[in-house]
């Protein structure tokens, strides 16, 4: 295992840093300092989570990503940055996602210009991780409000109105679109929340192709249907260019 492959982690006064690659101890400092004032300006009282995670192909360049636990709801940020502003770009992020969380009033930008979506067109990446979760059931906008407290873009569930697998995701032209296995007609409730429905049929592929479409049209993610489990599945791109998949726990075979 090579150096970069290597995790450290660290306790500080204001929570836990764990590390991954060549990562300058000025800016864990310097990281957690950051996040410790977001979290006093909200009177977040538990610690921090923080990983850094040097790149291993431009030189002083972060993946930052900061957890912590907001009115009892895990609430995550994650950007990435150069080494010499990371720390305040994550710390920024963060602030805004526990204003939002807080008021509920304050929109969410998009197209995020803080995190451009990671949509180029590649020669195909292997899968290198495979995550089984207990998929939540509910409605669309029980899905988004995980979404957004998660910082992800795009964010598997079971649809509590049809028990079709889908996906939620920000897009325009509302900022949120949603996807089902099969219907494609918009759901009955959606408690206030715009969304547009993706109105293109969601395709039956195996992993392998699912990973050669993704690549080959340079798409940030992928909802699909594996044939094999009849299950949902969501397919995107890492940061560092290898790709990651999402799926039910029942489906992890």
């Amino acid at each position: 295992m090579s150096t970069s492959e290597l995790w450290s982690t660290g306790t500080t006064s204001n929570g836990v840093c764990t590390t991954q690659g060549a990562v300058d101890p000025v800016q864990i400092s310097r990281t957690m300092r950051a996040i410790d004032q977001v979290l006093s300006c909200h009177r977040v009282d538990a610690p921090a989570r923080v990983r850094l995670i040097g790149s291993p192909y431009v030189a002083g360049a972060l993946l930052a990503q900061a957890n912590v636990v907001f009115r009892d709801l895990i609430v995550r940020a994650q950007v990435p940055g150069p080494g010499g502003f990371v720390a305040t770009f994550l710390a920024d992020r963060l602030d805004r996602q526990l204003a939002r969380l807080n008021s509920g009033d304050i929109p969410r930008y998009w197209p995020d210009p803080a995190r451009p979506p990671l949509a180029v067109s590649t020669e195909e990446r292997p899968i290198v991780r495979q995550k089984s979760c207990a998929l939540l059931v509910g409605a669309p906008a029980d899905a988004v409000r995980v979404m957004e407290a998660m910082d992800y873009d795009a964010y598997l569930y079971t649809d509590a109105e049809t028990g079709e697998d889908a996906a939620v995701y920000w897009a325009g032209p509302l900022g949120v679109r949603m996807a089902r296995q099969y219907r494609r007609q918009p759901p009955v409730s959606t408690s206030g929340l715009s969304l547009t429905m993706n109105p293109h049929p969601t395709p039956r592929l195996t992993r392998a192709e699912a990973a050669a479409r993704l690549c080959r049209y340079g798409l940030p993610f992928l909802f699909f249907t594996d044939p094999h489990s009849e299950r949902g599945r969501l397919l995107y791109r890492r940061y560092d260019g290898a790709l990651a998949l999402v799926l039910p726990e029942a489906a992890a075979r």
